[in-house]
């Protein structure tokens, strides 16, 4: 049978903002955050054959795990689809692995939205959400992509009015940041004076975290960079890599407002008024650690993803909807 294939393009993220609360019953820590898309993208191409027998292959220009994610993704699609086939894929890797930026839960998301389209299938949003929260924390945001904020464990997404676009650089400068350290230090709270995560949601310190962001969000200013909030892994992991906390600072010298941490790191991002700044600052830094970055609007990203997958599409919805369905 003849392969339906398609390149696409699994975009990366950066946190405007993030806040961790108390551990949850089933282990992973309540979280408040703003997700934001942004244009440093791997690329992948993905072809499906219908099979009796489904066999899934991935190869890259990088070392990959076997049973990776994008393995398990394509695997729990063909599941949900109730159907089988032949998925062979192809990564290119741009997203620094291990930085914050979503690099592996983009490329999920990525074969999520494309396989059902080669495929000639259909899965409803909500099953989409549950396959994706099934992967991983930061997965169901590439499902929508923009300026979103993720409850939960970030999983519960709810999409905001996008942000202007904006010139930015990502530094990457290579360390490797536990995740599982970076939020054992918060609940102990012991790192360079940090406040310890409550252990419970209904807390003083809890609502006021809740209380501060919900603020920030509703702030009229919220769509200027000025007005980004904070991250709560900043003080631990910065206590534990202060190279990173120079890079930062480094950044805000630099006329980056602001420069923070994305995720638990090790990734830092900054934004600038205009682009010769943002120039100006990647020579500084060095163009091996520094990465030119745009934010993402909801409506770009979506019409990346009909031009990537346009040979395939019925029309112009969302999620993308096979011809072949």
């Amino acid at each position: 049978m003849t392969a339906r294939s398609a390149r696409v393009r699994a975009l990366a993220k950066v946190n405007l903002e993030l806040r961790v609360l108390a551990r949850r019953s089933d282990g992973y820590h309540e979280l408040r955050t703003v997700f934001q898309t942004i244009s440093l993208a791997d690329t992948i191409d993905i072809a499906f054959t219908p099979a009796r027998r489904t066999a899934i292959s991935v190869t890259a220009d990088v070392e990959i795990p076997d049973g990776n994610i994008m393995e398990r993704a394509a695997a729990l699609a063909l599941e949900a689809m109730r159907t089988a086939g032949r998925v062979e894929m192809r990564l290119r890797k741009r997203i620094p692995m291990g930085a914050g930026l979503g690099g592996g839960s983009s490329d999920a998301a990525a074969v999520l939205l494309a396989l059902p389209v080669l495929a000639g299938k259909t899965l409803a949003p909500a099953k989409l959400m549950d396959v994706a929260a099934a992967l991983g924390s930061d997965v169901p945001f590439f499902l929508l992509g923009g300026t979103a904020v993720g409850l939960g464990r970030g999983t519960e997404i709810y999409p905001l009015p996008d942000r202007p676009a904006a010139f930015g650089l990502v530094v990457a400068p290579g360390i490797h940041v536990s995740t599982a350290d970076a939020y054992r230090d918060l609940d102990g709270g012991a790192k360079a004076g940090a406040t310890a995560c409550p252990t419970d949601l209904t807390s003083g310190a809890a609502q006021s975290i809740i209380s501060v962001f919900q603020s920030s969000v509703w702030e009229q200013g919220w769509r200027s960079s000025e007005s980004l909030g904070s991250n709560d892994f900043e003080a631990v992991v910065f206590a534990r890599y202060p190279r990173l906390k120079a890079l930062k600072r480094q950044l805000e010298r630099l006329g980056a407002t602001p420069a923070m941490l994305s995720g638990s790191g090790s990734a830092l991002f900054g934004v600038f008024r205009e682009r010769a700044q943002a120039g100006r600052a990647r020579e500084v830094l060095g163009k091996e650690q520094s990465l030119p970055i745009r934010f993402v609007t909801r409506a770009s990203y979506r019409a990346r993803w009909w031009r990537d997958l346009g040979a395939h599409l019925a029309e112009k919805v969302w999620p993308p909807q096979s011809r072949y369905a």
